[in-house]
């Protein structure tokens, strides 16, 4: 199949990053531009979460897998599915949801799961695919494959299937690592709300707390400082349970105080968002919306409230 695909709105701004000019808990704080968050790979200590979130990694063993990179299952006609928690979402001729990556790129197309990661994610291959109801076959393309494969893209994003979707009409990997989303029909991130990029929810059990713009709680590490001016202590493998969540505009919040949401430059070289000068993370083992599998881990990470503080962390 000839790619086909147009980059028409699929480019991502790019955010001139605003350094911090004045110390935290001082008035003139900004944030900057915004991109997709996430990472994987969840503690041990949430039983078995870890699995899946791993596979995002591209370090999943694959069991179970329908699939193989190498002779993986035709495309055929795409069509697109409404799913009750996440709206709309690309479905292939076999009914199987088809996933993006966040560590993949659209403009230009690239893919970054290989090996073992492949075994979990199956690459969907272009060669057979069709423009069914609902698909805009000027978005359909392809991307070469390092082993020279060619991958299906949905709006430049390369598409996959998830080894653990056993069923038409599953999505277990929507969410997956808060890497691996299903695809709409654009190409971007299936999605029942168009959340802003920082907002608040109410939680049953903890009240009003931030959650990112996946509806994913947000959360802080007590470990961590916030004036005179923030400083992350999760580095490291820490990272991979606990990715940071990128600069956001501050127009781009609702619920969210406003004052002290800044951005501030980690060691290397990559921006993270503050509420309050707080540092905030998401968290590998928090699987859909609305999870909150991170609360209290280690008595150290607690979810954020909309001003910044810590919910239920201990009084000093």
């Amino acid at each position: 199949m000839k790619t086909s695909w147009r980059s028409a709105s699929l480019v991502a701004s790019a955010a001139a990053v605003l350094a911090l000019t004045t110390a935290c808990g001082q008035d003139g704080g900004g944030a900057t531009g915004s991109q997709n968050v996430g990472a994987t790979a969840a503690p041990g200590d949430v039983g078995d979460i870890g699995a899946g979130a791993g596979e995002g990694l591209g370090t999943g063993t694959g069991a179970g897998a329908q699939a193989s990179a190498n002779a993986p299952e035709p495309a055929g006609k795409l069509s697109v599915s409404t799913d009750a928690e996440i709206g709309e979402l690309v479905t292939d001729g076999a009914g199987r949801t088809l996933y993006r990556f966040d560590e993949d790129t659209a403009k230009p197309p690239k893919t970054t799961c290989e090996g073992d990661c492949a075994t979990a994610w199956p690459p969907v291959p272009a060669d057979d695919a069709l423009a069914g109801e609902g698909i805009d076959k000027a978005l359909l393309g392809e991307v070469a494959r390092p082993d020279g494969t060619k991958q299906l893209t949905i709006g430049g994003w390369p598409a996959y299937r998830y080894a653990k979707d056993v069923a038409a009409g599953d999505v277990k990997g929507q969410g997956v690592g808060g890497k691996w989303y299903a695809l709409a029909a654009d190409g971007k991130k299936a999605k029942a709300d168009d959340l802003p990029g920082l907002s608040t929810r109410d939680d049953p059990k903890l009240g009003e707390i931030v959650v990112d713009e996946n509806g994913m709680t947000v959360y802080r590490f007590m470990k961590d400082e916030a004036w005179p001016e923030p400083v992350s202590a999760c580095t490291g493998e820490c990272l991979e349970k606990w990715p940071v969540v990128a600069p956001v505009e501050p127009n781009d919040t609702e619920g969210v105080v406003k004052k002290d949401l800044m951005t501030f430059t980690r060691p290397d070289g990559a921006e993270q968002q503050t509420v309050d000068c707080w540092p905030i993370y998401t968290f590998a083992g928090d699987k859909k919306p609305g999870d909150t599998n991170g609360q209290g881990v280690g008595g150290t990470w607690y979810a954020v409230s909309p001003d910044g503080k810590p919910v239920g962390a201990p009084k000093k």
